[in-house]
Formats: structure tokens, C-alpha cells, sequence
């Protein structure tokens, strides 16, 4: 009822209502500067705080005070997000709308000339506010973060061949994109940072499908008959070493062997040779003796001539049968 008595008093007396307009709007400006006064910063976010439009500081989590009407804080979402490629930001994409949705622009061309769909994950979160809030309006991050990707990968994969990148290549790949697409949101000065870029399947487009099934079982196949030469080798390569060692040793033993046997003959013929400057003519005769000896043992039946003689007779029987019990040959 105070409020209809008030309406009316307003009615009969338009002038006497001013003061109370008034009060009113001081009282409605007061309350706009009082919740301007401060701002809730939630755990997962950060604060960049304007002071006319010009970046004044970063804030934490937490409850903090400025300026009304003169700084303005913006929120910041510093925990990590992922979007899925080149399909979006969806994480459940079943295998069917993937192969729907594999259009031409979503082909990437490797290095000799194959096009498959490359799926990946990135995973990215904001590192420097300040850089983010100026050079990033928070509705293109994701488009910003599409394009890059979607331009570092396709560089990247042409790089490799499409069995390289069927095979053990992925990971390398994987980090050559994530290097670049990083120096390329550097570049802009994005203040984000690239967590992780996971490398998911490849799926050939429809039309081609039945020769890629056939390639990938052909490299099934040559991995098996690898592993298969590799365990054979595994398998033979300790009998090889060890004849090798066998081997080594017996050389080594001959030569050793050979070794020890020239010393011999050099020592024995040192000794010769300093017995024949003690006595030459001993010595000379000793060693005609002996090869004499050695060349005559195997001879069969002798006869010794003597040289002095002018005939054959008398002779000096020394291999021949003597006569036995005085009887004559």
C-alpha cells in the first residue's frame, strides 16, 4: 500500500518525487561500482586485467579488486583441450561416419603420390594469457588451431612415403608436425602451446581400398619373412662365431708353431756358424760327414773304392752277404 500512496502522491505533486529519483539512481550507480569492484578468477582460468583497454597484469585463481570502470578482467581457460582431425572436435567418431565424412579436402598426399585420411589427435592449452588475449579473439582459437594443424600435417606427410607412414614412421611424423605447428602458433604469437599430437589411423578412401588392403597384407607379410630371417640369423650366428674362433685359434697355434721352428733353425744355424769361425776345417768336415750320412742312409748296398788304387782289386765288401762258417760267397 506504501508504494501505491507513493504512486500517487507522485501524481498530484510531480515535483516532490525528484529527490527520490535521484536518491534512487545514486543508489543503482553505487551498486554497479560496488560489483565492478571485484571478480572471481575460478581454478582452471587465469585473469588478464585491462586497464583502459591496455594489458595491466595477470591474475590467479581466486577473489581480486579493481578499478571500476576503468580495468576490465578477462577470463582465461588455461586447462588442456584436445580436438580431433581432421574431422573436429568430436573424440567418439565411429568408423562409418569416418569413411562419410572422408571428402577430397580431407585427404592428405604423401611423398609418392598415395592419398589416405589421416586422423589425429592434438592436445593444446594456453601458456601465456597475455599473448592469447591480445592476438587470439577466444572464438577463432579453434580455427586458428585447425588451420595450423591441418597445413603442418599435410607438410609434414608428404615428407614420407605412404609405407612409412603405415608402418614405423608415425611417431617421427607425429614430431615433426608438432614442432612445426608449434613455430607456426609462435609465429603468431598465440601464447599456446602444443601438449601432445597423437598419431591415429590411416584409412585409404573407399575407391581405393581393396588395393590398399592388398598392400598392407604384402607388408604383413614381408615383416613376417624379416622376422623369420632375423630369428634364422639369431639362430646360426653363435655356430659362426664360433667357428670363427676355432678357426683364429688353429691360425694362431700354426703360426706359432711356424714361429717357434724358424727360431729353432736360426738358433741351430747361429750355432753352426759360430762353431765353424772357432775351428773351420773341424767343422767343415763334420758337417760333409753328416750330410754325407744323411744322403747315404737310405742308399742300399756300398763299396768303397780306394782312390789310391790303379785297379779294381782289392775290393772292401761292406754291404754284400760275408762268407759263413769259412765258406766262400
Amino acid at each position: 500500500m506504501a508504494f501505491d500512496d507513493f504512486v500517487r502522491d507522485v501524481r498530484r505533486n510531480p515535483g516532490s518525487a525528484a529527490p527520490a529519483v535521484a536518491v534512487g539512481a545514486v543508489l543503482a550507480f553505487l551498486l554497479v561500482v560496488v560489483l565492478q569492484c571485484y571478480y572471481t578468477v575460478a581454478e582452471y582460468e587465469q585473469a588478464v586485467v585491462l586497464r583502459f583497454g591496455r594489458f595491466q597484469s595477470v591474475s590467479g585463481p581466486g577473489l581480486h579488486f579493481k578499478i571500476p570502470l576503468v580495468d576490465e578482467a578477462v577470463p582465461v581457460e588455461m586447462n588442456e583441450r584436445s580436438m580431433r582431425l581432421p574431422f573436429g572436435s568430436s573424440d567418439s567418431v565411429d568408423e562409418s561416419e569416418s569413411n562419410r565424412r572422408a571428402s577430397d579436402d580431407s585427404l592428405i598426399l604423401t611423398g609418392d603420390l598415395y592419398a589416405g585420411v589421416v586422423e589425429w589427435n592434438v592436445i593444446w592449452r594456453v601458456v601465456d594469457p597475455q599473448k592469447f588475449v591480445f592476438s587470439v579473439a577466444e572464438r577463432e582459437v579453434e580455427s586458428l588451431v585447425t588451420a595450423a594443424a591441418r597445413s603442418t600435417m599435410h607438410r609434414a606427410v608428404g615428407d614420407y612415403s605412404a609405407d612409412e607412414l603405415l608402418t614405423g614412421k608415425r611417431e617421427e611424423i607425429g614430431v615433426a608436425a608438432l614442432e612445426e605447428m608449434q613455430n607456426v602458433l609462435d609465429d603468431y604469437e598465440s601464447g599456446i602451446a602444443i601438449v601432445a599430437l597423437q598419431m591415429q589411423r590411416v584409412t585409404p578412401p573407399e575407391r581405393v581400398k581393396p588395393a590398399f588392403d592388398e598392400v598392407n597384407a604384402s607388408i604383413q607379410q614381408r615383416d613376417q619373412l624379416v622376422n623369420e630371417a632375423n630369428r634364422e640369423r639369431n639362430r646360426m650366428l653363435p655356430t659362426a662365431e664360433a667357428n670363427r674362433d676355432r678357426l683364429i685359434r688353429e691360425a694362431e697355434g700354426y703360426a706359432a708353431r711356424r714361429i717357434a721352428e724358424a727360431d729353432g733353425e736360426i738358433a741351430a744355424l747361429l750355432a753352426r756358424y759360430e762353431a765353424y769361425e772357432a775351428a773351420p776345417e773341424l767343422t767343415r768336415r763334420r758337417l760333409y760327414l753328416e750330410s754325407m750320412q744323411k744322403v747315404m742312409k737310405n742308399s742300399g748296398p756300398k763299396t768303397v773304392v780306394d782312390a789310391d788304387l790303379g785297379g779294381l782289386l782289392p775290393l772292401l765288401d761292406l754291404g754284400g752277404d760275408r762268407p759263413r762258417n769259412g765258406g766262400e760267397r
